[in-house]
C-alpha cells in the first residue's frame, strides 16, 4: 500500500497547495538563470528554502519516531502500517489484517470502539494513561486520515462506509508520569490512613454511660479522595446526676486538623471537671484555640443535661444548632445563642436552654451530615429535622437512620460525626429506681434536725440498706450544716436516686465554693466537707446560673443480688 497517499485531517492540510507555491520555484524560472537569494540583497547566511511537507518521506520519519504509531483503514480497521517503536513494544503485525485479531493490545485497552467513533465522526480522540500489556502506560491519540487518491477530496469516502478512510493511532509513553502519579496517590493514601488512625484514636473508644441518659455516636471519615478532617464528640459525666455533651469540628484537613482536635477534646474534658456553665467552657476553649494555632479555627457546641431541671443548657461557637425531639415527635432547634468559632477571640459567649424531659431525644452533629454543594445549608438542616421527627428506637438506631437519610456513603466528601442522646420515659418497676425528693430550708437552728429527719424518712421509704441509710443521713446533715454556717438563704436539700447511685445535694444563695481542708485538733469547724469526702464515693461543687452554689456528694448503690 502506498503510505504517502494518506494524509491526516489536521487543521491546515487543505492549504498544502499554497504552502508548496510559497516554498518552491517554478520550473519555468529555474531555467532563466535566476539570481540566488543572497545576491538579491538578502543576508548571505539565510538558510536554504524549507522543503514542502508533502515532499518529506513521511514513512522514514515515522519509522524513527520513538512514540508508537499505527495506521489502520476501513470499517474493520485493517493494518496499513506500524512503526519500529510499535513493533519493538508489541511485536510485528501483519499488514492487511483486521485490528480485532491482529492488534489484541488495542482490543484489551478498549480502543477499538474509540477507533469506530473516530472513523464515524471524523474527529480526533484521546485517552490518557492506559496501562498496556507490556506493563508501560501510554496516552493514545486517534486521528482520522483519508486517502486523497481514493476519495478525490477530503471527506469523499464518507459516502462509501469509510472505504479509503482510516485512523492514525499515536501512543506516547507516559509511564514515568503514571508511576509518579501513583506514588503520589499512595503517599496521600498513607497520609490519610495516618490521619484517620489518629482521628479515631483521639475519639472516645467507649462513651461514658450516664444514669439518666442513653447515648450513641457514630463517626464516618470522608471518602478515599478526601483528607480526614477534625470532627470530634464526647460525653462527660459531671457528677450530681449531670452530664456534659460536646461536639466540634476543626476546620482544615489531614493530620494537623486531627492533632488540633485531640488537644481541644482533652481541654474540654479538663474544663468540664471545673463544672462551669457552657459559655464559660467555650470562653476558655476560645483562648486555648488561639494559643494552639492562630490560623486554625474550630466550631463547637457544648451542652449540660440536668435531670433535676429537665433541661439542656447549651452554648455554641459557630456550630450547627442542636435538634431536640420531644415525646410527641415535635422537633425544635436550639438556635440561640450562637457565637463565632473558636480561635477568633474577642467574643463573650452566652448560654441558652431547651427542654429535654423524659421521652425526648437530642441530636448533635457536624456539617458533613447536612451540608451539600448543590443546596442551601438550611435545607439540609430541615431535612434532618424531618428525618428526626420520624426516627424512633434506641439512640444507635436513630444514629444509623439519620446517617442513611442524609445519604452518607463510604465515599462521602466530608467527615460526619453524630451524637444522639435520649432521656427515657421510665414507667412501671423501672420508675421506682429513679426518684427525687426535695426540702426547702429557711435557715435557723431547726434547719439541721429537719434535714436529718427528712433524709431519714426518704431513704427509709426508698428501702435502702441500713448502712447506706445512715451514710446518706450523715452526708445530708453535714452539707446542710456547712450551708447554714457559710451560705445564705434560700437553701434547699435534694435527694435523688438512680439505678446506680444516691445523690445528696444542697444549694444556697452564696457563690463561695467550699474546699476540703485539713482541720487542726483544736478547730471547732472545717470538718464537714472532709467527712463528706471520706464517706462518699465522690463530691463536688458548682456555681448555679442564678447566683449561689450547689454542693453534692454521691454514694454508689450495691448491685442487686444475682446480677
Amino acid at each position: 500500500m502506498n503510505f504517502t497517499r494518506w494524509s491526516a485531517r489536521l487543521p491546515g492540510t487543505q492549504r498544502r497547495a499554497a504552502a508548496r507555491s510559497a516554498y518552491t520555484v517554478s520550473p519555468d524560472r529555474r531555467g532563466e538563470g535566476s539570481v540566488p537569494a543572497a545576491r538579491a540583497g538578502q543576508p548571505a547566511d539565510q538558510p536554504p528554502s524549507v522543503p514542502v511537507v508533502d515532499d518529506l518521506r513521511v514513512r522514514e520519519v515515522l519509522d524513527h519516531v520513538p512514540s508508537l504509531v499505527a495506521l489502520v483503514h476501513g470499517p474493520d480497521h485493517r493494518i496499513a502500517y506500524v512503526n519500529d517503536a510499535y513493533t519493538a513494544a508489541f511485536g510485528p503485525r501483519p499488514v492487511g489484517a483486521p485490528a480485532r485479531g491482529a492488534l489484541p493490545e488495542l482490543d484489551e485497552l478498549g480502543l477499538l470502539p474509540l477507533l469506530d467513533q473516530v472513523l464515524r465522526s471524523g474527529k480526533p480522540r484521546t485517552v490518557k494513561s492506559r496501562k498496556a500489556p507490556d506493563g508501560r502506560s501510554y496516552t493514545f491519540t486517534c486521528t482520522p486520515v483519508s486517502d486523497g487518491h481514493a476519495d478525490g477530496a477530503a471527506g469523499g469516502g464518507r459516502g462509501r462506509g469509510g472505504r479509503g478512510r482510516g485512523v492514525l493511532v499515536f501512543a506516547t509513553d507516559v509511564t514515568d508520569h503514571a508511576e509518579a502519579a501513583e506514588r503520589l496517590r499512595a503517599s496521600e493514601r498513607r497520609q490519610r490512613e495516618t490521619a484517620v488512625t489518629l482521628q479515631r484514636s483521639l475519639l472516645p473508644q467507649e462513651l461514658e454511660e450516664p444514669d439518666d441518659l442513653r447515648v450513641a455516636a457514630t463517626y464516618h471519615p470522608g471518602g478515599t479522595e478526601a483528607a480526614v478532617g477534625g470532627d470530634w464528640y464526647d460525653v462527660i459525666t459531671l457528677g450530681g446526676g449531670r452530664t456534659a455533651l460536646v461536639i466540634g469540628d476543626v476546620m482544615g484537613r489531614g493530620v494537623r486538623a486531627a492533632a488540633v482536635m485531640g488537644q481541644l477534646r482533652t481541654a474540654v474534658r479538663a474544663y468540664a471537671r471545673l463544672d462551669l456553665p457552657p459559655h464559660e467552657v467555650l470562653q476558655l476553649l476560645d483562648g486555648l484555640a488561639m494559643e494552639i494555632d492562630a490560623n486554625q479555627i474550630a466550631t463547637c457546641a457544648y451542652a449540660i443535661h440536668d435531670p433535676n431541671e429537665g433541661t439542656l443548657v447549651h452554648a455554641s461557637a459557630g456550630h450547627l444548632p442542636i435538634l431536640v425531639r420531644d415525646e410527641q415527635g415535635t422537633v425544635r432547634r436550639a438556635d440561640e445563642p450562637t457565637g463565632p468559632p473558636l480561635g477568633t477571640g474577642g467574643w463573650m459567649h452566652s448560654s441558652g436552654s431547651i427542654p429535654l424531659g423524659p421521652g425526648s431525644t437530642a441530636v448533635l452533629y457536624t456539617d458533613g451530615l447536612v451540608e451539600r454543594r448543590d443546596e442551601d445549608l438550611d435545607e439540609g438542616i430541615a431535612a434532618l429535622e424531618r428525618a428526626l421527627a420520624g426516627a424512633t428506637g434506641t439512640p444507635q438506631v436513630v444514629c444509623d437512620r439519620l446517617v442513611r437519610s442524609a445519604g452518607v456513603t463510604p465515599d462521602h466528601d466530608d467527615d460526619v460525626a453524630v451524637l444522639v442522646l435520649q432521656h427515657p420515659a421510665r414507667k412501671g418497676p423501672e420508675s421506682e429506681l429513679f426518684r427525687n425528693a426535695a426540702l426547702e430550708l429557711l435557715g435557723g437552728v431547726e434547719a439541721a434536725p429537719r434535714a436529718r429527719a427528712f433524709a431519714s424518712g426518704v431513704l427509709t421509704s426508698w428501702r435502702f440498706p441500713a448502712d447506706l441509710h445512715d451514710l446518706g443521713v450523715l452526708a445530708a446533715s453535714e452539707l446542710v450544716a456547712n450551708s447554714l454556717q457559710h451560705g445564705t438563704p434560700p437553701m434547699r436539700l435534694r435527694l435523688r436516686r438512680t439505678d446506680r447511685r444516691l445523690i445528696v445535694e444542697v444549694t444556697d444563695g452564696d457563690d463561695h465554693l467550699p474546699r476540703r481542708r485539713r482541720a487542726e485538733p483544736a478547730d471547732e469547724s472545717g470538718r464537714g466537707i472532709a467527712i463528706v469526702a471520706t464517706i462518699a464515693s465522690s463530691w463536688g461543687s458548682r456555681r448555679t446560673p442564678g447566683g449561689g452554689k450547689a454542693v453534692w456528694c454521691e454514694f454508689t448503690l450495691p448491685k442487686p443480688t444475682g446480677s
